[in-house]
């Protein structure tokens, strides 16, 4: 990696000042416009496109495609006990080569590497072929209903087309530039409420105890091999959370079980198609019961291409290692916007802290980051990764 950097790197001064902003979810706390303020400078058009107390930036320069998008979130999650961290999560404090705050890693400094990845792209290239825009939220962190979905949900109405989209959450494993993610799984979550009859224990024969009737379906369920997954995604996984029933009497059979479960799933499924199986399974076992599905998100995938490339040659050129493709790992707002943009990536820093108490990012990351996003721009838009 390229030598350590001093407080004087661009990308950390930024991150030092989005940081100071407590801008837990789903609160921006100025982000934004400390952004806006940044890009609009440099010919971005900066659009507002709020609702439901979530702010959300949609900023573009250029008409011409195709465009590359940049999408990320200015909201962090809650601090925990502020007394358990080793200096004061919003005040952002460098000690032993690393740089402490809520929000260093997830993800701060993308947005910062983002914003100086552009400024030097621009700076370079000012009739650029092409557009650039940025896509950010104060909504990834919570319920994600009013953030990215609402702008993707404008886009759409008005039939703006994205080309490539590069979200900024911390996918780096070991080593900055270790991993691009290339897809997530989808998440199919099931609340299963199985009836029985309620009774006495020592009169089972008067009573249906459900977690009997259950248990053989269950069983199976959790047995069953979903699919092989393929090249990209891990096999299919379902998974019980919860499992509830009785009155917390030792002897009262109770009326119902109620069970919490969740599909990881991959490509090779929709989610109509699980919940046939599940509800096949269930019906071969006779049960009376409920199923209320949610489906957190759809999974989604950018095989080899145009985009990947970009940014595997951008890391090459910048740390001299070649990243993994990975899928593992939650949802994140890639599955929005892969709605509408048929390639979308996921690179940023090391996540080994995020989400932690004294969440922090390696100081000489900084400048590496905003150098692969710019590289990737340059190799998307005028095919040169040549500053």
């Amino acid at each position: 990696m390229n030598a350590p950097l001093t407080s004087a790197s661009p990308t950390l001064e930024l991150t030092r000042k989005l940081i100071a902003r407590p801008s837990v979810t789903p609160d921006d706390a100025g982000c934004l416009e400390l952004i806006a303020a940044r890009l609009a400078p440099l010919g971005f058009v900066c659009e507002r496109i709020d609702g439901g107390g979530v702010s959300n930036l949609w900023a573009r320069r250029g008409t011409a495609r195709p465009l590359v998008v940049f999408a990320g979130h200015t909201d962090v999650v809650p601090t925990g006990p502020i007394a358990d961290w080793h200096s004061d999560p919003f005040v952002p404090t460098e000690r032993d080569g690393l740089l402490y705050g809520r929000g260093a890693a997830d993800m701060k400094a993308s947005l910062a590497a983002f914003v100086t990845a552009i400024e030097a792209f621009v700076a370079t290239h000012p009739a650029h072929p092409g557009s650039i825009a940025l896509l950010l939220t104060s909504d990834e962190e919570g319920d994600a209903t009013h953030g990215t979905t609402l702008v993707v949900e404008t886009l759409r109405a008005r039939g703006e087309t994205l080309d490539y989209c590069i979200v900024g959450e911390p996918t780096s494993a070991d080593t900055l530039g270790d991993t691009i993610k290339n897809g997530r799984r989808g998440s199919l979550s099931g609340k299963l409420t199985v009836k029985g009859v309620q009774g006495h224990i020592a009169y089972p024969h008067l009573a249906k105890n459900p977690i009997h009737l259950a248990a053989p379906a269950l069983a199976e369920l959790a047995a069953e091999k979903w699919d092989e997954g393929n090249e990209y995604f891990p096999p299919t996984s379902w998974q019980m959370s919860n499992i509830k029933a009785g009155t917390g009497a030792t002897n009262v059979i109770p009326g119902t079980l109620e069970v919490l479960f969740n599909f990881r799933f991959a490509t090779v499924h929709t989610a109509d198609a699980l919940k046939a199986r599940v509800h096949a399974i269930l019906d071969r076992h006779g049960l009376d019961y409920d199923l209320a599905w949610t489906l957190g998100g759809k999974p989604f995938l950018t095989p080899r291409g145009d985009l990947v490339a970009a940014m595997e040659s951008a890391i090459r050129d910048t740390l001299a290692i070649t990243p993994e493709l990975s899928t593992t790992g939650g949802t994140s707002d890639g599955r929005f916007i892969a709605d509408i943009c048929p390639q979308v990536v996921e690179f940023g820093p090391v996540n080994a802290t995020i989400h932690k108490l004294n969440e922090c990012i390696a100081l000489d990351a900084f400048e590496p980051l905003s150098a692969i996003y710019r590289r990737t721009l340059e190799n998307l838009l005028t095919g040169s990764d040549k500053a």
